[in-house]
């Protein structure tokens, strides 16, 4: 009877199917040294098995796998999300820039180049950070399938923050084919003092991976907004590296509706002292729906905050997952931690998976975590329907309340209102 073939061996061999379809990486100038380098940890990798710690709770077949499975595009692909809000639009369709769709890059406080165009020249900014995030973001826990983007992304945008940009940078993903298979890198540098927000949305791709770099200067805030709207069968894999300076301020929150597998990876690292880094996320999910948030934050400073708050309403046999970890070195004193995950099943069928972790070095700490999955609030539930109020309205009130705790942590009011209406929206068109 033939043995079955070991971890290693079936990681490898995935690995080799993929490498073979994706053919040689981009043809590259300044990011050359990066993107072989992380073509290397790939190969020495491998793509991510479900038999891994950190994939175990879900199976990456379709994130890994050597074509993208096709899916049928969404007609009612959200992706008017902001429309309301003044941005600069800088439009992808298919991982394809769109010029005609875009406005004009140029903006006081703000240079942007988009990787395409400038990825075969010898010299340019980004050429200290692009890949740099990432490959310190691969130890203590490897992170293939971003090592995959570095080396393979075919566009994005580099984005230098020397100012406060009048308008919010808004990143638009269209989605025209089913076998859309996109790879997309961003780099964001923000200088000392300086501040700006990063909006995205759109279904981007029947298969989607993006690696998002940000360096925050000293002084410096960055804010992060993202809607991953309402493609049923999108599969995607986002991945989050940051590092913040002394007195600086990272905030990223993410909705996610709808999708058939969405990993959503977060790696900061605190570098100054006084620092605060805010990750965030609510995910509302029915049926064939798998989501997982992983994070890893290090205090690696005196006196820094994190924050950790992810939601998730799951229902008709959806599943959530979230895997987050604090870690504090040795010296980071005054470091003030809090993680909290939970989830609101509204049946029997779905589930949530949920690892946190801390792991502490430091005698001065205050740290927290918890989690929690349940269902509806009877109580609260008949209250609101002794006044009149009927069930599905009071269960979508209810609902609403669960995730302001996520949706509070955008600074913006504008864009919590937008991502509320969004949420309210959602519960509207899957009334049980």
């Amino acid at each position: 009877m033939a043995m079955r073939p070991n971890l290693m061996q079936q990681k490898q061999d995935a690995t080799e199917a993929r490498l073979a379809v994706l053919g040689d990486p981009p043809a590259a100038g300044w990011s050359a040294s990066s993107r072989q380098a992380a073509q290397e940890r790939l190969v020495q990798q491998g793509l991510p098995h479900a038999r891994d710690e950190y994939w175990r709770f879900i199976r990456p077949t379709g994130l890994t796998e050597a074509q993208a499975a096709p899916a049928l595009v969404f007609t009612h692909s959200d992706t008017s999300a902001f429309d309301e809000i003044d941005r600069l639009r800088l439009v992808f369709v298919d991982g394809i820039f769109d010029a005609d769709a875009s406005d004009d890059a140029a903006m006081e406080g703000v240079q942007i180049d988009r990787l395409a165009e400038v990825a075969e020249t010898d010299i340019h900014w980004a050429q200290g950070l692009y890949g740099t995030l990432e490959e310190a973001g691969q130890t203590p826990v490897p992170r293939p399938l971003a090592a995959l983007n570095t080396a393979y992304a075919s566009d994005g945008v580099l984005i230098h923050v020397t100012g406060k940009p009048s308008r919010p940078i808004s990143l638009i993903y269209r989605r025209e084919r089913e076998d859309s298979d996109v790879i997309l890198h961003h780099v964001v540098k923000v200088d000392a003092g300086a501040e700006v927000t990063l909006m995205e949305n759109g279904p981007a791709a029947a298969r989607l991976n993006t690696v998002l770099e940000v360096d925050i200067a000293d002084g410096a805030r960055f804010h992060h907004v993202r809607a991953q709207g309402r493609d049923h069968q999108r599969q995607a894999a986002t991945h989050l590296f940051a590092r913040l300076g002394e007195k600086s301020t990272f905030k990223s929150f993410t909705l996610t509706a709808n999708g058939k597998l969405t990993r959503n990876e977060c790696v900061i690292e605190l570098t100054g002292d006084d620092a605060t880094a805010h990750v965030a996320g609510a995910c509302v999910g029915d049926g064939d729906f798998v989501h997982d948030d992983t994070v890893f934050i290090t205090h690696d400073a005196l006196n820094c905050e994190s924050r950790q708050v992810f939601k998730k309403v799951l229902r008709n046999g959806a599943t959530g997952v979230f895997q987050g970890k604090i870690l504090v070195k040795e010296g980071a004193q005054k470091t003030d931690g809090y993680q909290i995950s939970q989830s609101l099943l509204l049946d029997g069928d779905s589930q949530f998976l949920a690892k946190p972790e801390l792991e502490i070095y430091a005698d001065d700490v205050a740290c927290s975590h918890g989690s929690t999955s349940g269902a509806i609030d009877e109580d609260a539930l008949f209250y609101l329907r002794s006044r009149g109020v009927p069930e599905e309205s009071a269960t979508n009130l209810l609902t609403l309340a669960f995730l302001a705790e996520a949706v509070s942590e955008i600074e913006d009011e504008a864009l919590a209102a937008d991502v509320l209406k969004r949420v309210e929206s959602w519960l509207e068109r899957h009334r049980s």
